[in-house]
């Protein structure tokens, strides 16, 4: 058994998406309902106004489909609304898809948007998945799916405020799946390169770019294996270990 694959947790019937925008978290959320989860919990900003979501997956065949009030940078809220949605459903498909691509020349500029950035994109992420952590163990079941970034193997001179934030979520989601192994509970972290989706709209793709259905698929089948880690698509691998041995002198005219 390879280090990036560990015995497969059986899958929940509820999935909770944090994010519930999100679309590369809709779109595994419908995969893993089309899986079997009858289930599923949006989280996000503007509970009362995810009607379209909540009926997109009803169609792809959700038995139920609950909207919850979710502030991704409110922190002391994140304990209680994990509890309580715990508490009423048990064990959980999580799949933590929230985050801010976030302003690169603003933040050189102006330090409170380059700390919005991190604490959207790295603290409230180790907030949410310690807390998972913490509530799932008891129970010995679950799944949680988290997104980490191809902009998170070095940190690149266009964009190093984002890049930044996804190296530290990759270091500590890849130190809790770790910690989580024999627990019962797994943790998958997804290395998508360029996403051509609405954060990334306007944007050159990069080469290896995908797209939201694309990554999904790949974070669905990853789980099914019970793989710890992915990355989509496969060939960024051997991109990420040529980018870690570029001189730095070419590294620093490195584009997006």
């Amino acid at each position: 058994m390879s280090a990036s694959t560990r015995r497969a947790v059986p899958p929940s019937s509820t999935v909770l998406l944090l994010g519930g925008r999100s679309e590369i978290g809709l779109e595994v959320a419908e995969r893993l309902v089309r899986a079997g989860a009858r289930t599923v919990v949006l989280a996000a900003r503007g509970a009362d106004r995810l009607a379209g979501e909540a009926a997109r997956l009803r169609a792809a065949g959700a038995a139920d489909v609950e909207t919850v009030e979710f502030d991704a940078d409110d922190l002391p809220s994140h304990g209680p609304l994990l509890a309580d949605v715990v508490a009423r459903h048990g064990a959980l498909d999580a799949v933590v898809a929230f985050g801010v691509l976030g302003d690169q020349a603003r933040a050189e500029t102006d330090v409170a948007h380059a700390l919005a950035v991190l604490h959207t994109d790295f603290t409230a992420q180790v907030s949410i998945l310690s807390h998972l952590a913490l509530l799932l163990r008891p129970l010995r079941a679950g799944r949680i799916v988290a997104f980490s970034s191809i902009a998170g193997v070095r940190a690149r001179r266009p964009n190093y405020v984002y890049g930044s934030a996804k190296a530290g979520l990759d270091a500590f989601a890849s130190g809790l799946a770790d910690a989580l192994a024999g627990s019962g509970v797994s943790l998958l972290l997804v290395r998508p390169g360029f996403v051509i989706g609405r954060m990334s709209a306007g944007m050159r793709p990069a080469p290896l770019s995908s797209t939201p259905p694309q990554v999904a698929e790949a974070t669905a089948a990853a789980l099914a294996a019970g793989r710890v880690e992915v990355w989509v698509p496969g060939a960024l691998r051997a991109l990420a270990a040529a980018m870690r041995a570029t001189p730095r002198a070419v590294w620093r005219r490195a584009p997006r």
